[in-house]
């Protein structure tokens, strides 16, 4: 079976990257976790912000993908939220090497590629501020600061990937379900008779 050297070198990369940082891993590290040369790996590689970039934008366009994937049709915004705070608790659970790069490693790239990552993150954040905005309007959360509130959860939830083990007291979908009752929770979220009695006056 023949191998696929960008495969390989993409799985070396994420973990080099994840573990040492873009800035702490040198071309002769990812050369020889590869099993190649420097200059085969150029070839293979384009440049190393290149590959840092890829890692980024692929991580990135999937949470967006899957974000808007969850929740189209869906009009409930608690709905809404609980499937987004599932879906990236999962994903960062999973993929911890992927998630911990797009987040720690956006001040390596140069500012042309700076911009063109930061501009996915925001598509992705901002299903979550529809959401966030919808459940406001609504009367359903009532959360004084929904920016920062947002952003909080974010926060939280990408934590898992830092101390998720698949070894821990809860197993990953109750983790995920969890981690949206809390975002409920820290948002005010109400049933929809107590929104509409709010809505009002009562």
């Amino acid at each position: 079976m023949a191998v696929d050297t960008r495969a390989v070198l993409r799985t070396a990369a994420e973990e080099l990257f994840a573990e040492r940082g873009f800035h702490g891993t040198g071309i002769r590290d990812l050369a020889r976790a590869c099993g190649l040369s420097t200059a085969s790996l150029y070839h293979h590689m384009g440049s190393k912000e290149d590959l840092l970039a890829e890692i980024m934008r692929d991580c990135l366009r999937d949470l967006r993908d899957s974000a808007r994937a969850v929740t189209r049709g869906v009009a409930d915004p608690r709905e809404r939220v609980r499937l987004l705070v599932r879906m990236h608790v999962e994903a960062h659970a999973l993929r911890p090497r992927r998630t911990r790069i797009v987040d720690h490693e956006i001040h390596a790239l140069t500012p042309l590629t700076r911009r063109e990552v930061v501009a996915l993150r925001d598509e992705y954040e901002r299903v979550w501020a529809e959401a966030v905005s919808d459940g406001v309007d609504a009367g359903v959360f009532t959360t004084a600061h929904p920016g920062i509130t947002r952003i909080a959860l974010l926060e939280m939830c990408t934590g898992v990937a830092h101390w998720y083990s698949p070894d821990g007291d809860l197993p990953l979908d109750e983790l995920a379900r969890h981690h949206a009752d809390l975002a409920l929770r820290v948002l005010g979220a109400c049933s929809p008779r107590s929104a509409e009695r709010r809505s009002k006056g009562e």
